[in-house]
């Protein structure tokens, strides 16, 4: 009875936890109008196929792998629809938002003062309401460079009403006209056109909210990488692959660091753990290269239970916006993910009696992905004590607990910097202490948890820094996305409830 109650119990939190999250979404899009209520659906659409999977499997109903493919292919023929849809919408809303903003300037040229139509000089305006603040004392810019940056600003992109010294540089305040990005996008040329590479222009949120420019000397870029720093990545990679060994020795048996003579044995678990791990990086590397942003030597961190727990990766250049910022963050557990998810499956579907590993049933009970999955493939198989299983079994979970492991929503993991992009800097500070917190909990039933937290309190916990251009969100479709990559992250991390598993058959 208890266990049935706290089953119970643990169902009605996550269906609760599922409609706030998707409550929440709807009560952020409908600000937007038919838009934000489009992208909001398609993000439904995107989560559908495995909500109905995982609320079946719970209902005790059990789809085949056909079953599966008809929910993705469903649900990706809606998704289509409704992107066509918003994007017909969306073409309608900009020629509107342009036909605002030509009103807006239009109205603001009409109400300048005589004398400043007299000099003919619209982008101006700005420039002589910060000229009383820039001349004055204490701000760190150069006065000829000072007054070269309050030329950028105009009507018909930011009028600047203030001037206030902010670190080597300044933040000016005033009132945002016309489309986000084409607006950064002038502003940004201008600056780069007048002082060439020497200053760096940020487009961001104040704390009451409202939009602001910074301008900060070029020379507080992120430094690169020094080579006491790179031969510690080379230490930490080399370590990696001797770690990732020593898993595949522990999977078989042996003690690989005490027969190294037994190399060929150990290779192919190793090198598959390694293959995940190399493709999670090659991801990040490949979208960063395609957006011309710099990453750093990734820092792993070796361990003999999983290989390795991921790496620690920052960026060597600014983030031009928060949509590159979600592309870089989101391809690595992608790609690593993707693997790991088809190596589990193609496993899976290879086993059989008498298959290389034999594993404990309990093994699929921490995980709520893996063991549907296993159930779906495998069947009445799991009810014995123990499951013969391929060896991509074993190399596509461990996998996948990595990729889950950098999803989690906290500071410059991979999930913390994909909630930062969608959500932006509040959002994600928040998830930050929240995830920090449920790791501190969940460290009294698994010292892996503990692990995570010390991590992430001492080299992870800060936020990425903004981005250039840090007003204009990624689209729906990015957004769908980064729901999906942390609903599968819990959905992998998160066990089986003993009751759930034994009605469901595993382990007897």
């Amino acid at each position: 009875m208890i266990t049935a109650a706290s089953e119970a119990s643990a169902i009605t939190l996550m269906v609760l936890v599922t409609l706030g999250i998707l409550g929440w979404g709807f009560y952020r899009a409908k600000s937007f109008g038919k838009l934000g209520i489009l992208a909001w659906l398609q993000s439904v659409v995107l989560m559908l196929p495995w909500l109905l999977f995982f609320g079946l499997f719970a209902a005790g109903i059990y789809l085949n792998l056909v079953g599966i493919l008809f929910l993705v292919v469903g649900s990706t023929a809606l998704y289509v629809f409704l992107g066509n849809q918003l994007r017909s919408a969306s073409q309608d809303t900009v020629l509107q938002e342009r036909a605002t903003a030509m009103l807006k300037a239009r109205q603001a040229v009409n109400a300048e003062p005589a004398n400043q139509k007299a000099e003919g000089e619209l982008g101006s305006s700005g420039t002589e309401s910060t000229a009383s603040v820039g001349e004055g004392e204490g701000i760190p810019i150069p006065a000829t460079d000072l007054q070269a940056i309050q030329g950028i600003f105009g009507i018909d992109t930011f009028f600047a009403t203030e001037t206030i010294p902010y670190q080597d540089g300044a933040i000016f305040k005033g009132n945002l006209r016309g489309d986000v990005e084409a607006a950064y996008s002038r502003l940004a040329g201008s600056l780069e056109e007048r002082l060439g590479d020497r200053y760096r222009l940020f487009l961001v949120e104040n704390q009451d909210g409202r939009p602001v420019v910074i301008v900060l000397p070029s020379r507080n870029d992120p430094k690169p990488t020094t080579l006491p720093q790179k031969l510690l990545a080379l230490s930490l990679a080399i370590a990696t692959v001797a770690t990732c060994l020593e898993t595949g020795g522990i999977l078989l048996g042996f003690d690989f660091f005490s027969a190294p003579e037994r190399f060929r044995e150990v290779l192919p678990i190793g090198g598959g753990i390694l293959a995940v791990l190399a493709a999670h990086e090659i991801g990040h590397r490949v979208l960063a290269r395609r957006h011309q942003v710099r990453l750093s030597p990734p820092f792993f961190f070796p361990t003999s239970q999983l290989g390795s727990f991921g790496a620690l990766t920052r960026f060597e250049s600014i983030v031009p916006n928060r949509t590159v910022l979600f592309d870089v963050a989101f391809a690595g557990p992608a790609a690593g993910g993707l693997i790991s998810l088809l190596m589990l499956v193609t496993g899976l579907v290879l086993s059989h009696p008498g298959s290389l590993f034999q594993v404990p049933a309990d093994f699929f009970k921490g995980s709520i992905l893996v063991g549907t999955l296993a159930k779906v493939v495998l069947g009445s198989a799991l009810q014995n004590s123990l499951v013969d299983v391929h060896p991509l079994t074993v190399i596509g979970w461990l996998g996948l607990v990595v990729s889950a492991l950098n999803l989690m929503p906290a500071g410059q993991l991979d999930g913390g910097r994909i909630v930062q992009a969608i959500y932006g800097r509040k959002t994600a500070g928040r998830t930050t202490v929240a995830t920090l917190i449920l790791l501190a909990i969940a460290a009294f039933a698994n010292a892996l948890a503990l692990y995570w937290a010390i991590i992430i309190l001492f080299l992870q916990r800060d936020l990425e820094r903004p981005s250039l251009n840090e007003l204009s969100e990624p689209n729906d479709a990015r957004a769908g996305l980064g729901l999906l990559a942390l609903f599968l992250m819990i959905a992998t991390l998160l066990p089986l409830t003993p009751s759930l598993a034994g009605r469901l058959g595993i382990g007897g």
